[in-house]
């Protein structure tokens, strides 16, 4: 059984979702969203973009978790808009601290750019033995886990 938000999210990526869908379904009930909708929502987010190896499906479900703390809501809001894109930065600092990147090629230590093949592989012990992505995710929901203790009431 998950005991933080990032044990949740690791936990959600053991079951088959997807990198982005197992950040952001991790927090998605913080903000009255269902299940079924987070993972919708974050699905085309998985390995870099649709897998097309851009930036990080983590970072982009913990880009999320930020939008749904600190994402305008108006149009003309620019001081709103400011402050999320001032979010979003400071999170990408922080997993680059580590990471040196965002970029999902980057992280996987492929050499392409330009991904066609859209089916995922099989998730086998042998998978999970060459990707870094459960401690990826895991960063990453421990990033906006953080930022979401330290900046607001929410209850973890």
């Amino acid at each position: 059984m998950a005991t933080t938000r990032s044990d949740k999210a690791v936990e959600l990526f053991k079951q088959g979702y997807n990198c982005s869908q197992s950040v952001f379904a991790a927090f998605a009930d913080l903000y009255g969203m269902d299940q079924e909708t987070a993972l919708r929502v974050s699905s085309s987010f998985g390995g870099g973009m649709g897998r097309m190896r851009e930036v990080c499906g983590s970072v982009s479900g913990m880009f999320m978790v930020a939008g749904m703390e600190t994402g305008a809501t108006e149009g003309r809001d620019i001081e709103g808009k400011k402050h999320n894109y001032d979010v979003v930065q400071q999170l990408a600092a922080q997993f680059k601290e580590t990471n040196h990147t965002i970029i999902c090629r980057e992280l996987l230590g492929l050499d392409t750019k330009n991904n066609t093949d859209t089916r995922p592989e099989a998730r086998t012990a042998e998978y999970y033995k060459k990707r870094p992505c459960a401690e990826l995710i895991r960063q990453s929901a421990e990033i906006i886990e953080n930022y979401l203790r330290e900046n607001t009431d929410k209850v973890l």
